[in-house]
């Protein structure tokens, strides 16, 4: 078998090299240094020379502009864009994008996925809930709202094409809201049914609220309150927020890898040249015993992202469904992104915690993921669900 990646994601791979190599770590705004949010606003040069290397448009079909390529190269984008700290929502932008043209009105996709691909539009996702505790989806309704008039379309699962919907609910910890011109968000409506709308910030009963990550980023509670969308706004196919959820988790799982690689590539530069007793403490056997544990970890995190993208990108049949390689991917980024960096400052001493080093940053930065991954504990737990579910041999 062939592991390689193809031609196309390997130049993806080296336009992504060449649009972040602008991007200075130390010049990323440092939570540590700025009180509350460390910007009001998305990397927005950085956005335009991401839509100039038509990064933006990579996943999207040819008809809207696009290389039409899949989730690993869109996962290989991301993995750079880790390593030097991108401002930018190219995951949830990309993500949500995808859901659109795989499950979404085909005349709404017409018109929006151009001009994502242009960097025209920013999109984000809510998949948070109310709580970060609870299904995402449990956290908004959407409700038939009766006929509408001059409503047009149709949705992606045979709706009514005279009926709107309503939207009542709170998603938080939204990424980038207020820089964003379209939201994801998933609701549940009745049944058991998840579905996922497409609202703009600027729709009537639309509030957000100003929220803080734990990187400094600035992210919003978005708050529905009878907010009525026409019909070709609501994606209600079976899947569709179960795979949107899917892209997500496993493009975090790309930045998770990216950020573990940078982090300690600064950890070995540093280490070769920081000398005790006359030596590189690179060269004593309990620093390079750390080391070569944390490259392990990268490793595992590795493989387990492309098994769990390839998974997703081709759909194909296996023992378990692609939730299981998805779990395991989750298991490894969540508990090694923080493990590489533990050991990081370990290995830096007290210099990795000067605020004139890019390390404190990458700390920050990898207990976001963290977080945003949720414990290995929980993923572990869900895997054995499968697992019981769909006896293996």
């Amino acid at each position: 078998m062939d592991f390689t990646f193809t031609e196309e994601q390997q130049a993806a791979t080296e336009a992504a090299r060449a649009v972040f190599s602008g991007v200075a770590p130390d010049a990323v705004p440092s939570p540590a240094l700025v009180p509350g949010a460390v910007a009001e606003d998305i990397d927005r040069p950085l956005w335009a020379g991401l839509a100039a290397g038509d990064l933006l448009s990579l996943t999207l079909a040819p008809e809207h502009g696009g290389a039409g390529l899949d989730l690993v190269a869109l996962c290989l984008v991301l993995r750079e864009s880790a390593k030097v700290l991108a401002r930018v929502p190219l995951l949830e932008t990309c993500a949500v994008a995808m859901a659109v043209q795989r499950y979404g009105d085909q005349e709404l996709a017409a018109e929006l996925l151009p001009r994502i691909g242009r960097g025209e539009l920013v999109l984000t996702v809510g998949a948070n809930g109310r709580t970060g505790h609870d299904p995402a989806e449990l956290a908004v309704t959407a409700r038939p709202g009766g006929d509408e008039e001059g409503s047009s379309g149709s949705g992606g699962g045979g709706n009514n094409a005279s009926t709107s919907w309503v939207l009542d609910g709170v998603q938080s910890a939204v990424p980038w809201a207020q820089a964003a011109d379209w939201i994801a968000v998933p609701a549940h409506a009745g049944d058991g049914l998840a579905v996922l709308a497409l609202i703009r910030r600027d729709d009537d009963g639309v509030t957000l609220a100003e929220q803080v990550s734990t990187n400094g980023e600035l992210f919003g509670e978005v708050r529905l309150d009878a907010v009525r969308i026409e019909p070709r706004r609501l994606i209600d196919a079976a899947d569709a927020w179960e795979w949107l959820r899917s892209v997500l988790t496993t493009g975090t799982c790309a930045l998770a890898l990216g950020l573990g690689e940078a982090v300690l590539a600064m950890t070995s530069q540093y280490t070769g040249k920081r000398e005790q007793f006359g030596f590189p403490v690179a060269t004593f056997q309990a620093v390079a015993v750390q080391a070569a544990d944390r490259y392990i970890d990268l490793r595992a995190m590795e493989v387990t992202l492309w098994q769990a993208a390839w998974r997703i990108a081709v759909g194909g049949a296996g023992a378990l469904p692609p939730a299981g390689d998805v779990a395991v991917a989750k298991i490894w980024a969540s508990d090694g992104v923080r493990r590489v960096v533990q050991t990081a400052q370990h290995l830096h001493g007290g210099f990795g915690a000067d605020t004139d080093y890019p390390l404190h940053r990458f700390h920050a930065w990898a207990k976001q993921i963290e977080l945003s991954l949720g414990p290995a504990a929980a993923h572990e737990e869900a895997l054995g669900d499968l697992l019981a579910a769909h006896p293996l041999g």
